[in-house]
């Protein structure tokens, strides 16, 4: 994910100080408005946008929905709230939103800003280069000489740059202050390539002039593990956001889906019973009810099933699962056990 450097980081530890001071539980908070706040990206298909007629839709969107399951049964008790790169850190701690949800990278620069808390990771990323197939490129280490459009301000210069320098290429940068600037600048033909995270990539390629001359290399050029944040004052708000995923995950891996959940009532599967609440208590340590997980899954499906819908093969960008897939299926997804 592009992630804003230097002085909005500076703004983040002084909006700080109020937001840390003996606040209200943030699920008490939540219950009483009777909706979730949740922070989204405003324009990135697949993971979170809205269509013409307001509908949110996405990867990161139906986690925040999923959240307003596991609370109030009912997924739709949830209000996007659109935030930008820059402003999405500083709405979180000022208390606009419940949860930051919006392809937010985990790294240590955004990780230890006051105040800030890193809940897991719902998808591995890298970042990714995209090219015009004329060039007749297919790797990165074609591209010598190469100028490369990339939005300015972000880290993700700085890995282009890190990467370029390592391996003794030459390339010249063309930057520009906002995503939307730096991918009509590539389309306009500005620029031979054009750099972010592989799977904003796919997304940016659906909004140009003819998507299907444009191809993304299969090189990624650094790490970039998405996730949600929350405020670190609440480590059960914290804990509560963190298992929704981990409920998910465990959901896909014991093959419980949004159309067989109410059978899998029924399962004397130990593990499925102690997930779908009919054996034990397990949501009663997150201030939820012990059909916590049941909800999750009823109204939204398992993590397989969103991925699939959002960025897999049922969805525009048909995304392969990767380094998504369950640790059982080679990936790394992986959630501790509910016992």
């Amino acid at each position: 994910m592009i992630r804003i450097i230097g002085a909005a980081l500076l703004v983040v530890a002084s909006v700080f100080g109020t937001a840390h001071a003996q606040a209200p539980r943030t699920l008490d908070q939540v219950k009483s408005r009777g909706a979730l706040n949740c922070g989204a990206n405003p324009g990135l298909i697949g993971f979170g946008a809205p269509d013409a007629q307001g509908n949110w839709s996405g990867l990161d969107v139906e986690y925040c929905r999923a959240i307003a399951a596991a609370i109030f049964g009912d997924a739709s008790k949830v209000k996007f709230i659109p935030l930008s790169a820059n402003d999405r850190f500083k709405a979180l701690l000022a208390g606009e939103v419940d949860v930051l949800i919006r392809n937010s990278t985990w790294t240590i620069s955004n990780d230890t800003p006051p105040g800030l808390l890193f809940v897991g990771v719902n998808y591995f990323d890298g970042q990714g280069i995209m090219v015009r197939r004329k060039l007749g490129v297919t790797s990165v280490m074609q591209l010598s000489g190469a100028s490369i459009c990339a939005q300015r301000g972000t880290t993700t210069e700085l890995n282009l740059a890190d990467f370029f320098r390592v391996n003794k290429l030459k390339y010249k940068v063309v930057s520009f202050d906002t995503g939307a600037e730096t991918i009509k600048a590539y389309d306009a033909g500005r620029c031979d390539a054009f750099t972010t995270d592989a799977s904003s990539l796919y997304a940016e390629r659906l909004k140009l002039t003819a998507p299907d001359d444009h191809m993304v290399l299969l090189e990624i050029i650094s790490k970039e593990p998405l996730g949600p944040l929350t405020r670190d004052n609440d480590s059960q708000w914290f804990k509560l956001v963190r298992w929704v995923h981990f409920a998910m995950l465990n959901g896909e891996e014991l093959g419980v889906t949004k159309a067989n959940v109410d059978q899998m009532l029924k399962s004397e599967n130990p593990e499925i019973k102690r997930l779908l609440g009919t054996d034990g208590a397990f949501g009663e340590g997150l201030g939820l009810t012990k059909d916590w997980a049941y909800r999750i899954i009823k109204h939204v499906g398992n993590y397989g099933e969103s991925f699939e819908r959002t960025v897999g093969n049922r969805s525009v960008l048909k995304m392969m699962r990767g380094q998504n897939a369950l640790w059982t299926s080679g990936g790394l997804q992986y959630a501790p056990p509910i016992r």
